[in-house]
């Protein structure tokens, strides 16, 4: 996520796995995706379209990876978040290239948005 997104677009979609080189050799070779290390916990994949990672840095989930959009100004999005019903289930916080915060949905689905700013 270290590239800045477009306002309120998906950017990226994060797959919380249990290892990530096992992860890497199978999408490498099923679908030809290319990486890029950022430390033991974290990989950006690319599929020549989408980015989006592998990490170990939480529990592995059901249900599917983690979609994540992106937003020019973070605080005015949560605001619209949870003006909107929905609530925060992880509050902003930092990482490198940026900060991000994760909701539910009215249906229960996880989603995060991030800033580079």
């Amino acid at each position: 996520m270290g590239t800045r997104g477009q306002d309120r677009q998906i950017d990226n979609i994060e797959f919380n796995v249990s290892n990530i080189a096992r992860s890497k050799a199978f999408y490498g070779a099923v679908f030809g995706w290319t990486f890029t290390d950022f430390g033991p916990t974290y990989t950006e994949f690319s599929d020549g379209r989408l980015t989006g990672g592998f990490t170990t840095g939480e529990a592995v989930r059901p249900g599917g990876p983690l979609v994540i959009l992106y937003a020019d100004d973070l605080s005015a999005t949560q605001h619209r978040v949870e003006a909107a019903g929905a609530s925060i289930t992880r509050p902003v916080f930092a990482f490198p290239g940026g900060r991000r915060f994760h909701f539910q949905d009215p249906d229960g689905y996880e989603l995060a948005v991030w800033s580079a700013a």
